[in-house]
C-alpha cells in the first residue's frame, strides 16, 4: 500500500516537473498566454474575448439613458 501511494506521488512530482521545465530553469520562463484576446490571429478576425467585452458593454450607457440625459 505504502509502496503504491509512494510511487504516485513520486510520478505526479515527475509529471508537474516535465511540465513546468520551461518555466523552472528559464531565466525569463512564463506560462504562455493563451488569452484570446492576445492571439493575433483572432484580432484580425475581430474575436475578442467574452469578459472584455462584457467588461466594454458595462462600461456603456443605455439608450433610455441617453434618452433621459437628452430631456432634462
Amino acid at each position: 500500500m505504502i509502496k503504491t501511494l509512494l510511487l504516485g506521488i513520486a510520478l505526479l512530482f515527475i509529471a508537474v516537473l516535465l511540465m513546468g521545465v520551461r518555466v523552472f530553469f528559464s531565466k525569463k520562463g512564463e506560462f504562455p498566454n493563451t488569452h484570446i484576446g492576445a492571439s493575433k490571429a483572432m484580432k484580425d478576425r475581430g474575436i475578442s474575448c467574452a469578459t472584455s467585452q462584457d467588461r466594454e458593454a458595462s462600461g456603456r450607457e443605455s439608450l433610455i439613458e441617453r434618452m433621459l440625459k437628452e430631456k432634462v
